[in-house]
């Protein structure tokens, strides 16, 4: 992508991937026979191509020209400019793409990068053996300290400094950095967010998104709750919804 941005020119790169439904997605519609983009379309009711915008880019330093000192879109209004100077061009990606911005999506993007890892560099998970593993597929890093008798997977992926207690049922989760997990509680379907804890017995379900700083008390229930940051929970949120 580097050597192609620097090789048309061109002020700007986006990454592009082609997708089977693009009237779900903002779409690209490129100038004939070239890499330039002549416009974005979005969420089109008619077909005009099915290359969408993967979400990374490349830029010359003069972009921040173009960006004046108030909030701005850049994809609202700075890729349109761009693309009406001529100088803005797609990069093809080669491979496997999805849109992991709804936490669902992200939980499954990390189930689909460890079913990868296991094909590819299945040294990089933890092995079989473990005593802990129970179903594959768990990627823990090397500073994380789990506690006896846990049953961790499958899909589980654990940060650096996390610390497991004993008894601890993992499934289809991500603990993130510094993240504690107290004695005998249970995550499954949840996203534990930076410096974040779950406590004794609890059990945190149902896509529940733990944000930096939130502390789940002992024996509470989520189910499917996006916890904002720097929150303490101690009562059961048995209902889908946002806890501010």
């Amino acid at each position: 992508m580097r050597d192609f941005h620097l090789a048309h020119g061109g002020e700007g790169t986006i990454l592009a991937t082609k997708v089977e439904e693009p009237s779900k997605y903002g779409v690209i519609v490129m100038r004939q026979g070239t890499t330039q983009i002549d416009r974005f379309v979005e969420k089109p009711v008619e077909f005009v191509g099915n290359r969408i915008n993967a979400g990374i880019y490349m830029f010359n330093p003069s972009i921040l020209d173009r960006i004046e000192l108030r909030p701005t879109s850049i994809e609202k209004e700075i890729f349109p400019q761009m693309a009406s100077d001529s100088q803005l061009h797609t990069f093809d990606l080669e491979g496997f793409w999805m849109d992991i911005g709804q936490p669902k999506d992200f939980l499954t993007g990390t189930c689909l990068y460890l079913s990868s890892l296991a094909k590819r560099s299945p040294e990089l998970l933890a092995p079989a053996t473990e005593a802990y593993v129970c179903g594959g597929n768990v990627l823990v890093h090397p500073t994380a300290k789990i506690g006896e008798g846990c049953k961790i997977g499958p899909n589980v992926t654990i940060g650096p400094n996390v610390v497991i207690g004993n008894g601890v049922c993992l499934q289809r989760c991500v603990l993130m950095e510094d993240t504690t997990i107290r004695d005998y509680a249970w995550v499954k379907n949840s996203i534990v967010g930076w410096h974040s804890s779950v406590g004794r017995w609890s059990r945190l379900d149902g896509v529940t998104v733990l944000g930096d700083d939130v502390h789940v008390l002992d024996e509470v229930y989520v189910n499917g709750a996006s916890v904002l940051p720097h929150k303490s929970i101690s009562a059961n949120v048995c209902e889908p919804g946002i806890v501010m």
